[in-house]
């Protein structure tokens, strides 16, 4: 017999040898998990990119955003226009007097018995 006092060698028990199809199904359990999450992170930016610059994404909304913006400042403006023409019109229409005042300018109208007289324009002033 051995003495109770030497050590005795404890080996592990062998594990059995599995067939490379499991092993080859068990690594691809273990990845599926790190892969899937690397997919779906991957998704996930280009699916951001697309809404920043995409075809209708973010980017294009800003533009014609302020392209919208120019546009209704371009309508006020004409309205603002439109109405100021609307009162020269109606103040033409009711008062006479306005109407020779802008003969007078525009056509150069005068009444019998007047006389008007041109200037010449003033000469360019020269550079110094």
């Amino acid at each position: 017999m051995s003495d109770p006092r030497e050590p005795v060698e404890i080996r592990p028990a062998a594990k059995p040898v599995l067939p490379l199809r499991r092993r080859l199904v068990i690594r691809a359990q273990m990845a599926w998990r790190p892969a899937g999450s690397a997919i779906a992170i991957l998704l996930t930016l280009l699916l951001t990119w697309h809404v920043i610059n995409g075809k209708h994404g973010l980017s294009f909304w800003q533009q014609k955003r302020a392209e919208d913006r120019a546009l209704q400042k371009e309508i006020r403006d004409l309205q603002k226009e439109n109405g100021a023409l609307q009162s020269r019109i109606e103040h033409l229409k009711s008062d006479p007097e306005a109407v020779e005042q802008e003969a007078r300018k525009r056509f150069h109208y005068v009444r019998p018995g007047e006389v008007i007289y041109t200037l010449p324009a003033e000469p360019a002033q020269p550079a110094k």
